[in-house]
């Protein structure tokens, strides 16, 4: 079981994150929600992403291995990795920030770890808790991401750095 990164009471839950509470645990909910979060977000569509599990402090996104990720040899796109571990990320934080505050990516650092063959699922995960209702000015929230192939082998890495302030 994932750690489970407790929202204070200073705000309610994002549209976002209510309305993924709102669907379905099943395939037909993961899609319908990954589908409005592809027109929200246009960009996340390049890897036809499936939001699998959402909640405060950790998110799971999937995305086939299609010819519309592949780079030059074949194997799936770095960037493309990128993308998704971005997806991740921001329903991450979209289940965690309470209306209070807001989040913007700021940084991702990245390592590319292995070539990537397979379809690939990104899980973002808050090792910190984050005390919002002491979050009275900027800081910096970073999200670990893993981005696995589907024997469970880590191929990338990313540490996004999001900028959280009071709204």
């Amino acid at each position: 079981m994932s750690k489970i990164c407790p929202v204070s009471d200073s705000g309610s839950s994002s549209p976002t994150y209510a309305l993924r509470r709102k669907l379905p645990d099943n395939a037909i909910g993961h899609a319908l929600f990954s589908l409005g979060m592809v027109a929200r977000v246009p960009y996340f569509g390049t890897v036809l992403p499936i939001v699998s599990e959402m909640r405060p402090g950790f998110c799971r996104v999937t995305a086939p291995n299609w010819f519309g990720v592949h780079n030059h040899i074949g194997t799936f796109h770095a960037i493309a990795a990128c993308n998704l571990a971005e997806a991740a990320m921001g329903m991450l934080m979209e289940a965690t920030t309470p209306t209070s505050h807001r989040w913007i990516p700021k940084a991702m650092n990245t390592q590319y770890l292995a070539k990537a063959t397979t379809r690939l699922t990104a899980e973002a995960r808050l090792d910190d808790t984050v005390s919002f209702d002491e979050l009275v000015e900027g800081t910096d929230v970073v999200v670990g991401v893993r981005v696995l192939d589907k024997h469970g082998t880590e191929v990338v890495h990313c540490d996004i750095t999001t900028w959280v302030t009071p709204v």
